[in-house]
């Protein structure tokens, strides 16, 4: 089930492509998270290899190591029992919050690799902001398939 999931992340970011920093990762992410807590890292870690087998693994994969691992873990953090009115826009935020903060997350680890001064790591993470603000609007919106898709784990797992 877990390597399913995995590849899943990965054919749906594959078709999503053409369109630059839209896709369905933290919005699978989160719903992994809230149904399956730890094991989710599972499916996240067999998405991140297999990230690196078709892709490469290169400078550009090493922060994939932690990213979805930051993701996952806010995740964790939220309450279980959260009121159902409010656990769609949570989600969202939450995801939208990912996507804003990707190139900052990203950027210490590139700076290491490359051997960028603080500054230059700043002016790297400045530089990427109007792809973070893509990247978090578009996250947001995702999030919809959140609640959808933790419907459809627990059914498909028999937990209702």
């Amino acid at each position: 089930m877990f390597a399913m999931l995995g590849a899943v992340m990965y054919a749906s970011k594959m078709i999503m492509e053409v369109a630059p920093n839209i896709h369905l990762l933290g919005a699978f992410t989160i719903a992994f998270t809230v149904v399956y807590r730890k094991k989710a890292l599972y499916p996240i870690y067999t998405y991140v290899i297999l990230n690196g087998i078709f892709c490469g693994f290169a400078a550009w994969w090493i922060p994939y190591l932690y990213l979805w691992t930051i993701l996952w873990g806010a995740v964790m953090l939220l309450p279980k029992n959260m009121p159902k009115k409010v656990q769609p826009l949570v989600y969202m935020m939450v995801c939208a919050a990912h996507g804003f903060l990707f190139g900052t997350l990203y950027a210490p680890a590139q700076a290491i690799i490359y051997g960028m001064s603080f500054q230059g790591m700043v002016a790297w993470i400045a530089a990427g902001l109007p792809w973070d603000f893509m990247h978090g609007v578009s996250n947001f919106f995702c999030g919809i398939l959140i609640l959808p898709v933790i419907g459809a784990l627990r059914l498909a797992e028999g937990k209702s």
